[in-house]
């Protein structure tokens, strides 16, 4: 039964952000760091979205978890060098239509918005601030405090800090793990086309949207009320 307050989920990289020059960039560095060769970009993007000891142990499987854990801290490494040359904003733009959208819904009553991100607390922080999106997002779910997606704990969290219901929240990604993680958590998935998995890969969302300025409409849609 609907409690009348609706909360709805962001992913981040592919989803609110491009920030895949500097994922693929930072990924290629962890590789070189280790004198070793770095998977093609293809495999580095089919990854955003997990969190990095799970994207390590997909993307360097026969490598012991000593060499992994060298990975991940590059990785880090290279990705905050990164994001000091060039700042958050720089690194990550939003996509077009992305903050238009994000004050459209900020407004509407009994609406909560909410951020589900394999990033870290650091890094969503400082993208927040970045592009002045703080304001939005009442509650925000990183990968220090949860498992890796598609395990349901970012949403289910969010919910229980918000006090929804599953029934009134959705969550949107680009990335099938974002998709699977709203169906283990019983919500409502809107998976995005310009993100980094191909449209095939985001069989399980119950809807797909080509662009920002669909998803006002697209939310309507799933939400609407008898009259």
């Amino acid at each position: 039964m609907s409690s009348g307050v609706r909360l709805i989920l962001f992913d981040v990289d592919g989803t609110l952000v491009d920030s895949q020059t500097d994922i693929v960039g930072a990924m290629n560095a962890a590789f070189d760091g280790l004198q070793l060769i770095a998977p093609d970009r293809a495999a580095i993007l089919s990854i955003v979205g997990l969190s990095l000891d799970q994207a390590m142990a997909q993307l360097a499987p026969d490598h012991s978890l000593e060499r992994r854990n060298a990975l991940v801290a590059n990785y880090k490494q290279a990705y905050n060098a990164q994001t000091v040359a060039k700042g958050p904003e720089g690194s990550a733009p939003l996509y077009p239509g992305a903050r238009a959208v994000l004050e459209q819904l900020a407004h509407i009553p009994d609406v909560l918005l909410g951020v589900a991100t394999g990033k870290s607390k650091r890094g969503l922080d400082a993208l927040l601030s970045a592009h002045a999106l703080e304001q939005f997002f009442v509650t925000r779910q990183v990968a220090d405090h949860h498992p890796s997606k598609p395990h349901p704990s970012m949403i289910t969290t969010a919910m229980r800090e918000t006090g929804v219901d599953a029934v009134d929240t959705v969550m949107i990604g680009d990335t099938s793990y974002d998709m699977d993680m709203a169906r283990a958590a019983g919500v409502g998935a809107i998976g995005v086309s310009w993100g980094y998995h191909a449209r095939p890969a985001l069989r399980a969302a119950h809807h797909i949207i080509d662009s920002w300025a669909a998803l006002p409409n697209k939310l309507d849609t799933i939400w609407k009320t008898p009259t």
